[in-house]
């Protein structure tokens, strides 16, 4: 069992892989914010989160499938992965589709942002060896600030809709999703990664297709170019994305990878304006310092373990 009072014991010993594969997430979940505002364009919310499920659930289980189909190595644990697969997949994208509808874009980005602090508790009741320290508390709090920072003042002005109430607390509920199954995901028995991934999405497409054949009416009709990017989408930032995830919160612990959530903001602000012309706030070198600051405070003990192992 491992010993509780040393919180960052539990990191394995080569972390030179997991901080390249956070970084990487980092970069591709805070790009897919463009592409999807590219792709809703020519396909509806719920089908563009249907599209991308879909796809990656049939990519991932040809993998799984060549592999042999492996998936749990010993005790199966079924109900948990049930409520992964709902919870983080298909429940989130629905939630953020509906609440998006009524609340600013960037209290949006706040409450993705919330995700360690939402991580931090749990770890320290459900995950041994993730304690909650005063020091990952201060850490974490000073990456939000510096997310807060960069979104600026939309993040939590009123939109002005009617549901705003409504549309914040479902955004919150989403951010609680990822939160717990990370957790979930974490406390699994030993189980194959890839048919991990591949299962989880397979769950989340049969949910949300239906949603959306009720909700928006049959599949739409797409140009070829909206395919070609809804394929994409399911292919990157959802099977291949999903994937890594998996591996990091199975190998490196929920905490350290929801250093992935104060990344995205960063990437979304800083695509956004190299290909969309939007406008780089001028507060972003500050709240990039605030937020590299933080997650460097909060994860000390695995960048010490980093540099050490380098020879």
């Amino acid at each position: 069992m491992p010993d509780k009072t040393k919180p960052d014991q539990t990191l394995p010993d080569n972390m030179g892989k997991y901080w390249l594969m956070i970084a990487i997430l980092g970069f591709v979940w805070g790009g897919t914010f463009l592409l999807i505002k590219i792709a809703l364009v020519g396909i509806t919310p719920f089908w563009l989160a249907a599209g991308r499920i879909g796809f990656a659930a049939l990519l991932l289980s040809a993998v799984w499938g060549w592999r042999g189909f492996r998936l749990f190595q010993g005790a199966a644990s079924w109900g948990p992965l049930l409520l992964i697969g709902v919870f983080s997949t298909a429940v989130p994208f629905m939630l953020i589709n509906w609440g998006q509808q009524h609340v600013s874009s960037g209290f949006t980005g706040i409450s993705m942002a919330a995700i360690p602090l939402m991580v931090l508790p749990l770890a320290h009741m459900f995950v041994p060896g993730e304690q909650m320290t005063l020091r990952r508390l201060i850490g974490f709090s000073i990456g939000f600030a510096g997310v807060a920072l960069l979104i600026g003042g939309t993040a939590f002005s009123s939109s002005g809709a009617a549901l705003e109430g409504y549309g914040r607390a479902a955004c919150l509920s989403a951010a609680a999703c990822y939160a717990v199954c990370s957790i979930l995901t974490r406390r699994l028995p030993a189980v194959d990664p890839v048919g991990l991934a591949a299962v989880v999405l397979i769950i989340g497409s049969l949910v949300i297709v239906p949603v959306a054949w009720m909700t928006e009416g049959p599949p739409p009709r797409l140009d070829t170019d909206i395919l070609l990017l809804t394929a994409f989408l399911g292919l990157v930032p959802t099977a291949a994305a999903n994937l890594l995830r998996v591996i990091v919160v199975r190998e490196a612990g929920p905490t350290f990878m929801t250093l992935t959530n104060y990344q995205v903001p960063v990437w979304a602000v800083v695509l956004g304006a190299i290909f969309l012309g939007e406008e780089l706030p001028p507060s972003m070198l500050l709240a990039m310092t605030l937020i590299l600051g933080g997650l460097g405070l909060s994860q000390l003990g695995a960048l010490r373990r980093l540099f050490a192992s380098r020879p």
